[in-house]
């Protein structure tokens, strides 16, 4: 397959890097200069494995305005609050027969893509998985090779036979990637395990494995699903799993899973980067506000999460 990576990122890399090994044609387009520059001169990038096992993986690269080919799949994975100026550089090699992917954080990214794809040839979903980039060019796969797991759907209409290429191509990179029905379903379910871990671990200053390791983390983060829940149900959205089982899957992830993992909003705050707090625990409560709903848990998140952000610019 055709496949182009918009985002040289993180999650980016895990996924073009994957799917390039699996065999498919890749290519990526990014638009911070540093990694660009980087990738271009040493003619791909470092990839770690949870620190170890460094080895060297062969990619191409370029900004977007000098890519001019057609790709049968665009992968997205860029941070929310920038899809549209990042689509609006893109749009060129996006044709009509191109599908669009992407598994962002926060709600708003498939919503954002739409502006510029049908709805029916965007395909959302989450991903279980956990990156972490080093720096220009550098990237650390976290979990043994093939312990994620990736959820994709269609954004309008039933699961296609593109939809299950998308997915054959993945299950040969070893991303166990499932295919799924709803798509507010499935990307609603991914954004409250973040508007847990992702937030209180960026919060704190700590690892996954640290905060699971608290006497009281499952019921934190029992309260914060139950209240998300609330605005979840009064809307209607038939999540993937009950309330008790996101609370047991966040505590299995963390303590299991990916323990030594700083979620992605963290790398964020420490990279003095905006984070997407906004497009997670912020969309908690603007849909619970939408039901006369509150959602005090989360708004106090959200301002928290801004609060850090300002404090930033009084470190030395």
């Amino acid at each position: 397959m055709k496949i182009v990576v918009i985002g040289a990122g993180a999650m980016g890399l895990r996924y073009g890097v994957l799917l390039q090994e699996a065999g498919n044609d890749v290519h990526f387009v990014d638009t911070w200069e540093p990694n660009v520059e980087a990738i271009k001169k040493n003619g791909g990038v470092t990839v770690w494995r949870d620190g170890k096992d460094e080895r060297f993986a062969e990619i191409s690269v370029s900004y977007p305005e000098e890519y001019h080919e057609e790709p049968e799949l665009a992968i997205v994975f860029i941070k929310d609050m920038h899809t549209v100026e990042t689509m609006e550089r893109c749009k060129h090699f996006i044709s009509k027969n191109t599908y669009v992917m992407t598994n962002q954080n926060g709600f708003g990214g498939a919503e954002y893509i739409a502006q510029f794809v049908p709805r029916e040839r965007i395909i959302a979903g989450t991903a279980m998985i956990a990156t972490v980039m080093k720096g220009p060019g550098k990237v650390d796969f976290i979990g043994k090779r093939g312990a994620g797991h990736v959820h994709i759907v269609r954004v309008e209409g039933e699961p296609n036979e593109f939809i299950y290429k998308v997915a054959a191509e993945m299950e040969k990179a070893l991303m166990n990637p499932t295919v799924q029905k709803d798509y507010m379903g499935t990307v609603w379910t991914k954004l409250v395990f973040n508007s847990v871990v992702n937030t209180l671990c960026t919060l704190m200053n700590m690892k996954m494995g640290e905060f699971a390791a608290y006497k009281n983390a499952k019921e934190m983060s029992r309260k914060l699903i139950y209240e998300a829940y609330e605005a979840i149900d009064a809307e209607g959205f038939k999540m993937e799993v009950t309330r008790d089982e996101l609370v047991d899957q966040v505590m299995y992830v963390s303590q299991v899973g990916n323990p030594l993992h700083y979620p992605s909003m963290h790398q964020d705050m420490t990279t003095n980067r905006p984070t997407e707090v906004d497009y997670i625990n912020g969309a908690i409560v603007r849909l619970a506000e939408k039901h006369g709903l509150q959602a005090p848990y989360h708004s106090m998140l959200v301002d928290l999460v801004h609060l850090k952000e300002e404090s930033r610019k009084y470190q030395n």
